[in-house]
Order: C-alpha cells, then sequence, then structure tokens
C-alpha cells in the first residue's frame, strides 16, 4: 500500500530536485544537457532550462530516497533517470513543434516524465500495472494543479 506512495514522491523528487537545485545554486553548474547546440531545425535540442546540474540532482535526490525507503539505490538512479529522459523528450518535441523553453504543452509535459520510469517500476518492484498506471496519472494531475500555485509561492519560474 505504502509502495505507490513512494514511487509518487520518487517521481516529485525526480522532477522537483533540479527546480530547487536551480534556486539554491543558482548559475553554478547549470550547463545545458544539449551543450547549446541545435537540430537541423534551427532548434535548440533541448533548451537552456534543461541542465546537468539539474540532471544530476534528480538522480541523486531518488538514488538517495530509494535506498532510505529500502529498495535499491541503483533503481532510484534508473528512476530518476527516466524521469528526467522523459522531461528531455518532451522537451526535444516541444522545440520541434516550435514552442520555447518552458512553453506550456497540457500532456506532453506530464505524461513522459512519469509514465517512463512507472513502466519501469512495474518490472523491478512489487506494484501492479494498474498501480502504475494510477501513479503515473495522479503526478501529471497534480502536476497540472499545483504547478500555478508553486509559481504564485515563487518556487516556479513559470506557472506550469
Amino acid at each position: 500500500m505504502l509502495l505507490p506512495l513512494e514511487l509518487f514522491v520518487m517521481l516529485v523528487l525526480a522532477n522537483g530536485t533540479p527546480v530547487v537545485a536551480a534556486r539554491l545554486f543558482g548559475r553554478l553548474g547549470n550547463w545545458p544537457v544539449d551543450g547549446g547546440r541545435s537540430w537541423r531545425d534551427g532548434r535548440p535540442l533541448f533548451g537552456h532550462s534543461k541542465t546537468w546540474r539539474g540532471l544530476l540532482a534528480g538522480i541523486l535526490a531518488c538514488s538517495l530516497f530509494s535506498a532510505w525507503i529500502g529498495l535499491e539505490w541503483l533503481f532510484g538512479a534508473l528512476f530518476g533517470l527516466l524521469a528526467l529522459m522523459g522531461d528531455l523528450l518532451s522537451s526535444f518535441v516541444k522545440r520541434r513543434l516550435g514552442l520555447k523553453s518552458s512553453a506550456r504543452a497540457l500532456g506532453l509535459d506530464q505524461v513522459p516524465e512519469s509514465l517512463l520510469p512507472m513502466l519501469l517500476a512495474w518490472s523491478w518492484v512489487p506494484v501492479s500495472g494498474g498501480q502504475a498506471l494510477a501513479v503515473a496519472v495522479l503526478f501529471a494531475l497534480s502536476n497540472i494543479l499545483i504547478s500555478p500555485l508553486l509559481y504564485r509561492l515563487g518556487i516556479r519560474s513559470h506557472p506550469h
């Protein structure tokens, strides 16, 4: 019963820790994952907001939390990596669609970053497919509803 909640927390950590790290460290370590390179269409691969600092912070947070709750740290690292790879995938698609960094794309902003790690969880830990899907949907909905509040509180720099 507790495992789905713990997996939800891991999704929040994977996606929230990079935001917190940016607030704590400012420009320190904010090297873009894409190295500032562009795709064939002339648009950035991911955008300047996708940084190595954020990627490492999200993976580390999930690794530590995973170990703390009694799961393997490697599971946490892979879970965090998949969540952030889903986020990079959505950023890549958004750039191809001509959307700017941090532009809102309902569903695209939430589904890859929640579904990819939950597929790993479904295959690695004792969670059913239905539970994994429910956690992914809950994360997506909470992200849509809570992000504007975090923006108003000054925690996020964009309302989505």
